[in-house]
């Protein structure tokens, strides 16, 4: 913890801002939103918030390089901040509960970047969970005041619950009749989606996840999250980390079957 310490208590101060902000808007009938060019939406809150974040950074870190879902990467060096200011507009939008400010720090390694420090908070939720490379995986209202997370020990995939986003983007892999293949074999499938299956991953509530459309912002601070937890954080190839364009988690005791069904290799 000593390693990442001070960043750590950084992230929940940039979480804390970002809560504020994204929570003072959050139903109000006059929140503006935009659609981005790939068609996605963007509020005014998701702009505040990364301005918000940035802002904090800048003073606080003015030598790391920060990568944000709304105005892309500024900086360079070994050490990266990577912000989703509401990961879940469109629940956010429609006045659903289910979004989350992701604040990551990434730093540079053997294997490039990797997350070392995660924070993810739920303020309409009233949740948080964050996690520091080394330290372990918690959730609570603060440092002080958190339970330590661990992921499930389901060893089998008739027995496990899997979570997702949707079915979009699924078949324009050529994944979609694996996809279908894993439903049918597990216990119970839910589609909760964005950042919480990970989350629940972390908890133990939930064994396995995957998503097929992603960005480096949506994973990067759920994949300390749950590798800290216990569990795995790959893309739909194996890949450990989120350096890919998708993701799959697991609490690891199930990961190659996931990611055998996901590749129709069962």
């Amino acid at each position: 913890m000593s390693d990442y310490h001070d960043d750590l208590r950084l992230a929940h101060v940039l979480a804390d801002a970002a809560d504020a902000a994204t929570m003072d808007r959050f139903k109000a009938l006059d929140l503006k939103v935009e659609t981005k060019p790939d068609m996605t939406p963007v509020s005014e809150a998701d702009k505040a918030a990364e301005e918000l974040i940035r802002g904090h950074l800048h003073r606080a870190r003015p030598r790391d390089a920060i990568l944000g879902e709304e105005y892309g990467i500024e900086g360079t060096g070994p050490r990266r901040w990577v912000i989703d200011p509401i990961d879940g507009t469109k629940n956010y939008v429609r006045g659903v509960p289910v979004w989350a400010t992701l604040i990551s720090l990434m730093e540079a390694g053997e294997n490039g970047f990797q997350p070392v420090v995660g924070v993810v908070s739920a303020p309409a939720l009233s949740r948080r969970w964050w996690a520091a490379k080394g330290a372990g995986a918690f959730s609570g209202r603060s440092l002080t005041s958190a339970s330590r997370l661990h992921v499930s020990k389901v060893e089998t995939i008739a027995d496990s619950s899997f979570a997702f986003s949707s079915l979009t983007g699924w078949e324009e892999q050529g994944r979609l009749d694996g996809f279908m293949d894993l439903t049918r074999a597990c216990w119970r499938t839910r589609g909760y989606g964005d950042f919480w299956p990970y989350m629940m991953v972390a908890e133990g509530s939930v064994d396995i996840c995957a998503e097929p459309e992603l960005s480096l912002w949506d994973m990067a601070a759920n994949a300390i999250i749950v590798q800290e937890a216990g569990g795995r954080f790959t893309d739909l190839d194996g890949a450990d980390g989120p350096g890919g364009f998708n993701g799959a988690a697991s609490n690891g005791l199930l990961h190659d079957e996931l990611l055998g069904y996901l590749n129709q290799r069962y």
